[in-house]
């Protein structure tokens, strides 16, 4: 058996765009990111299925001195990354200077969790027992 890192590659076929957009929308931060459209933050990247890296923790931007991945190999890697239409990562190098991030607002329930009280009632109905839940204050 061979232990390694799956190819980044095969995640990111036809439906990439959508598992992104998904991705924004579980985060209710669709438009603002997963999105190529006007007003969008533009963050793009430009994968190379192909090439091939060597994971250590000298490598990472982590506080972390370790990593259990350590000395694997991996396949298909990113080559540049577009953060706000500038270019922040090149050439295995980050390009950004302190303070260049921006705190973006995630508000606490998407789409996803409407209606998620009548499941629940319905849910301990079915049931049937005496079980009692309260609204927090």
């Amino acid at each position: 058996m061979k232990v390694g890192i799956a190819p980044l590659w095969r995640f990111w076929g036809h439906g990439s765009l959508h598992w992104i957009s998904s991705l924004a929308q579980i985060f209710n931060i669709y438009q603002r990111k997963g999105a190529i459209l006007e007003g969008s933050d533009a963050d793009i990247i430009i994968l190379n299925p192909n090439s091939s890296f060597e994971i250590a923790a000298h490598s990472h931007h982590s506080k972390s001195d370790t990593n259990v991945f350590e000395g694997r190999r991996g396949k298909g890697k990113v080559e540049v990354t577009s953060s706000r239409g500038k270019v922040v990562w090149k050439d295995g190098e980050l390009k950004v200077e302190p303070g260049y991030r921006r705190y973006i607002d995630t508000p606490p329930f998407s789409y996803l969790f409407d209606g998620i009280d009548k499941v629940d009632a319905a849910y301990v109905t079915s049931l049937r027992a005496p079980v009692q839940r309260s609204v927090s204050t």
